[in-house]
């Protein structure tokens, strides 16, 4: 399930009164926004003029025409995405969160129970999060000896989505 649009970034709200934007990152770096020069915002370009790291996953970031904080406060909630043709090529054990979003789970007896509803990480290790078919949601860490991957799918140690 690839996406053609990869979601890097989401506006979480004005900074200051001049139109700066604090960025919630979904990459690693403010860096890997700043090799960007143009985001999609939900259908809108906007165009990056300057990024700098901030606390721990944020950034502030300033962007062409967003000139004050109502500006700024305007696009709170919008996604910043790139093409996927413009991002680089995946190392060995590297994804794109979209690949998973929305893949079917199934347990080790090929039984669908549910689909990736995101893919957290609280620090150790990625989790996903998947909504099951009879109702609920369940965590389970995003490795190995719990999760494979097998086509368009992925199989979960049964003893983990209870």
């Amino acid at each position: 399930m690839a996406a053609d649009k990869i979601v890097l970034a989401a506006v979480a709200g004005a900074h200051g009164i001049r139109g700066e934007v604090r960025l919630k990152l979904f990459t690693d770096t403010a860096d890997n926004l700043a090799r960007h020069a143009r985001f999609d915002a939900g259908g809108r370009a906007l165009v990056l003029q300057n990024i700098r790291p901030d606390k721990p996953g944020t950034a502030v970031a300033r962007f062409e025409n967003i000139v004050d904080r109502n500006a700024a406060e305007a696009l709170r909630g919008v996604q910043l995405s790139v093409p996927r043709t413009a991002l680089p090529a995946l190392a060995d054990g590297e994804y794109y969160v979209a690949d998973y979003l929305g893949k079917t789970v199934v347990d080790e007896t090929g039984t669908v129970v549910g689909k990736v509803r995101a893919i957290e990480n609280f620090g150790a290790s990625d989790i996903l999060d998947i909504t099951l078919d009879a109702g609920g949601t369940v965590m389970v860490p995003f490795v190995a000896d719990v999760v494979r991957e097998e086509r368009d799918r992925l199989i979960v140690d049964r003893a983990w989505l209870t």
